[in-house]
């Protein structure tokens, strides 16, 4: 009997680099060389001990951000996530398509019998079991944070035993955050981050991956002290009097869905209400929309790009 679990639309819509966790360091010890042996011990960001008698060949992964990371390490994954993007997929094309974080075909990862499969914490807390009860180990993470993605790249190379490889990585992704403030200008660009879904529209705080690239970028993220929502503590309901006081010369959206459609449906708010006309980002027509691929998911090790977007918009005409 096939089995999907899914996720409320607004849940899935609001993973953005995945909700709630703190940085967790991995570790890697070698126990022995042979398979009966404990060969890897690994923590994962729910504070979990995971171990491997060797390194994992077939893996599963349910997000894109965590496979990006998997295959600049030199390993491959035999799930991955469901995605329409033909080109941007070529990498990943013997992979056999899962279903998402969100919402998984546990019956076709069951047919690939996966020795672990890489899902994020909190959101696939519920499902170890599920991964366990088809002889899979379940290895949680989470990107809420430039940081948190270089611990995810650690921890993978220690699962990989590429440590060297996920050092390099790591330095790169430090080498170009350093150039890109080193380039910046001094003068930081106030800056509204609205996720956007029909009817839905919020704004991300410093605490998601969104707010956090933004700061890298040199941004100053106007809703910074705005109260979180208790359910998506990275996010916070809109103020409009609030956000035209602060008048940002900028305001990004980010989205799952058609974007122009949220951009459409955001503008027809907008000019529901006067008070937004009077803000510097709507009168210089300055509000874009972020590629989903780099801004409304994980984008793994493609992160130090989504930091240089910004910074060349940030800094356009300068």
């Amino acid at each position: 009997m096939r089995k999907t679990f899914i996720l409320p639309a607004l849940a899935m819509a609001l993973l953005l680099g995945a909700c709630g966790s703190e940085d967790t360091e991995s570790s890697n010890k070698t126990e022995g060389t042979g398979k009966s042996a404990t060969a890897i011990v690994l923590t994962d960001f729910a504070g979990r001990e995971v171990s491997f008698d060797q390194v994992p060949e077939k893996i599963v992964s349910l997000s894109g951000g965590d496979m990006d990371i998997i295959y600049a390490l030199g390993g491959e994954v035999a799930g991955r996530p469901t995605s329409s993007h033909e080109k941007a997929d070529a990498p990943y094309k013997n992979a056999v398509q899962i279903g998402s974080t969100h919402e998984f075909d546990l019956e076709k990862i069951a047919s690939l019998k996966p020795e672990v499969v890489i899902g994020n914490n909190p959101m696939n807390a519920k499902d170890i079991q599920n991964f366990e009860s088809i002889g899979a180990e379940a290895l949680l993470t989470s990107a809420n944070s430039v940081e948190e993605i270089k611990n995810q790249i650690t921890l993978y190379g220690d699962l990989l035993q590429k440590e060297e490889k996920a050092k390099t990585l790591n330095e790169e992704i430090d080498a170009e955050i350093s150039k890109v403030k080193a380039d910046s200008k001094d003068n930081e660009k106030r800056a509204l981050l609205v996720y956007g879904a029909p009817g839905t529209y919020m704004a991300a705080l410093p605490n998601s991956l969104s707010g956090n690239l933004l700061e890298l970028a040199g941004g100053q993220n106007i809703a910074s002290d705005y109260p979180a929502l208790e359910q998506y503590p990275q996010y916070a309901q809109l103020n409009t009097e609030r956000i035209v006081e602060a008048n940002p010369t900028h305001v990004f959206l980010l989205t799952h869905g058609n974007p122009e459609e949220v951009k459409a449906g955001f503008l027809k708010e907008m000019s529901e209400n006067p008070a937004w006309n009077k803000i510097d980002a709507v009168k210089n027509e300055k509000v874009e929309i972020l590629p989903a691929d780099l801004f409304g998911t994980n984008p793994g090790t493609r992160v130090t790009e989504a930091i240089s977007y910004l910074d060349e918009i940030l800094n356009a005409g300068e």
